[in-house]
């Protein structure tokens, strides 16, 4: 039987086509990528009703920032004192490939306690999503079992009183080479074991360590290194502490060789030597029995000539 000729090309045209259909290859647009994530202070998932809370990611766009969103909302199947939920929707990052997303909000008085959803969300503009989920736990800061405070913070130089909790007796904090600075701090409502540090660290390194888990002492100047073990409920300690029958152990001379850390003192060069600028004075507890963290940044500013 003879196939007309029109009939012919048709079948061969029918047949390209379909070998063209399987040369071809779908094409998965890529997704926004997120690293370096922390919910909450040292990523403890863990937010106290009426304090601070930190979130933290590092984010990369497949194309750019269409949107970034937070949400925290209440699980299926759990019981709660009352509707709540919390929503953000960051403007600021709309447009941008590449950001450090570095939030501080307060974790509103009335959110009832319980345990959350928590949504981080990125939309990108080919149209992609990134959603991450994570469960997080809202408590009333009376109900933990250590709730510890920054309190009693103090800064002099050369002997001098400069700065007391808030009131600042000169408008900036400035060191000189060879001034002796001294930061006092105390930590109360605490228990059991825990570490204190107060530290310099330079605003150019953009270093943020907000719990001592993140502790870069290769970024940081110890001012004060005080550890407590065993103390009983409702204790304080603070950054003055007795050497050889000497009380002190909370100041730093500027252009020291070597901080104060303990045991061992580290050397004070490389990437943290001593440079003109603008300083962070870092007070940073953690209490390691409870896992419960404080922190306080004053900025203080070096003219080292």
């Amino acid at each position: 039987m003879r196939i007309p000729k029109i009939m012919s090309i048709l079948l061969i045209f029918m047949a390209a086509f379909s070998a063209c259909k399987k040369d071809e290859q779908v094409v998965e647009l890529a997704v926004p990528k997120a690293e370096n994530i922390e919910i909450g202070t040292a990523n403890n998932k863990q937010a106290l009703k009426g304090r601070d809370f930190h979130f933290n990611a590092e984010v990369t766009a497949a194309s750019k920032i269409k949107a970034v969103q937070l949400r925290i909302l209440q699980k299926t199947g759990e019981t709660y004192t009352a509707t709540w939920k919390l929503e953000f929707d960051w403007k600021e990052y709309i447009g941008v490939k590449n950001t450090n997303v570095h939030k501080h909000f307060t974790m509103p008085a009335e959110a009832p306690e319980g345990k959350y959803d928590f949504f981080f969300i990125v939309l990108d503009e080919n149209g992609t999503k990134l959603e991450i989920k994570e469960e997080i736990t809202i408590t009333d800061p009376a109900n933990m079992p250590v709730d510890p405070k920054i309190g009693r913070d103090m800064i002099s130089r050369n002997g001098t009183l400069i700065y007391y909790m808030e009131t600042w007796v000169e408008k900036e904090l400035i060191f000189k080479k060879g001034d002796e600075l001294t930061a006092h701090a105390q930590v109360s409502e605490i228990k059991g074991d825990g570490i204190l540090y107060t530290l310099l660290i330079k605003k150019s390194a953009d270093y943020h360590p907000e719990s001592i888990d993140n502790l870069d002492l290769n970024k940081a100047v110890v001012i004060s290194r005080v550890e407590h073990k065993d103390l009983p409920a409702a204790s304080k300690i603070s950054t003055l502490k007795q050497v050889n029958g000497v009380y002190g152990g909370e100041k730093i001379v500027i252009g020291a060789d070597q901080d104060g850390n303990e045991p061992t003192p580290n050397a004070i060069n490389a990437g943290k030597a001593w440079e003109s600028g603008k300083y962070n004075l870092v007070i940073v507890y953690k209490n390691t029995t409870y896992n419960r963290t404080a922190y306080k940044v004053i900025p203080v500013t070096l003219d080292y000539k």
